[in-house]
């Protein structure tokens, strides 16, 4: 089975082809949310030619769905959802977060995903990472504060989020605190092929028009409309 899993929720964006989960390319780039559109089917198609495969080959559609960036949780699911269509071929989507976590893999703690979230607020979820990462809470949307008091470690914390208030989370857990490399802060698509490959074997695809964004939150432009009703 040969699989395309792209994730485009925040600032670094990636894509990753898999052949039997065997990850067979992977693309990255740090662009604003503007730019990853742009980028993202010429870079697509590269991989295609590079790994001698055509579209019409791509047997599974993947992405992560959020929390992240609106316009980047948009970006991927748009693009998931027409390839899928086009192909008459099955998608999953998957937690950012989740996809994060899959950067530590048989991780010794509990990992704890946090995305910056802005508003003082971080995307945040727990799991425990053994070959995949198991939901341990649902992800949120929260002050790091309110979800610090959650939490009762040791936990090793990754992601924009955990970097941004790194100094909050060392002062209220103290040594109970763990932080991951640096190298493994960002979500990566490859990381997320073994998660997506097991849902399918479970049954979990989704048609494209099934496949939708999970914000964990309102944009500001449905606050505004509620706030006029």
């Amino acid at each position: 089975m040969i699989t395309l899993c792209l994730d485009t929720t925040t600032g670094p964006s990636s894509v990753a082809i898999s052949r039997d989960g065997q990850v067979l390319a992977e693309s990255l780039l740090t662009a604003p949310a503007k730019r990853q559109s742009a980028w993202l089917l010429p870079e697509l198609e590269r991989l295609l030619t590079s790994c001698v495969l055509t579209i019409d080959q791509i047997d599974l559609f993947a992405c992560s769905i959020g929390p992240g960036s609106f316009t980047g949780v948009r970006t991927g699911v748009a693009t998931i959802q027409g390839l899928a269509l086009a192909g008459a071929k099955p998608c999953i989507g998957i937690s950012t977060l989740a996809l994060l976590a899959g950067n530590l893999p048989y991780a010794a703690h509990p990992v704890c995903p946090m995305l910056d979230a802005r508003k003082d607020e971080v995307y945040a979820g727990l799991y425990r990472c053994t070959d995949l990462p198991a939901p341990l809470m649902e992800d949120c949307a929260m002050t790091p504060a309110a979800l610090l008091k959650l939490l009762d470690g040791p936990i090793i914390f990754l992601g924009d989020g955990a970097q941004r208030y790194r100094n909050l989370i060392a002062e209220t857990l103290g040594s109970k605190a763990h932080f991951a490399p640096s190298a493994q802060m960002a979500p990566r698509a490859s990381h997320g092929i073994q998660l997506v490959e097991n849902l399918y074997h479970a049954g979990r695809t989704k048609q494209p028009e099934q496949l939708l964004p999970n914000y964990l939150r309102q944009s500001e432009a449905e606050l505004s409309r509620q706030q006029k009703i």
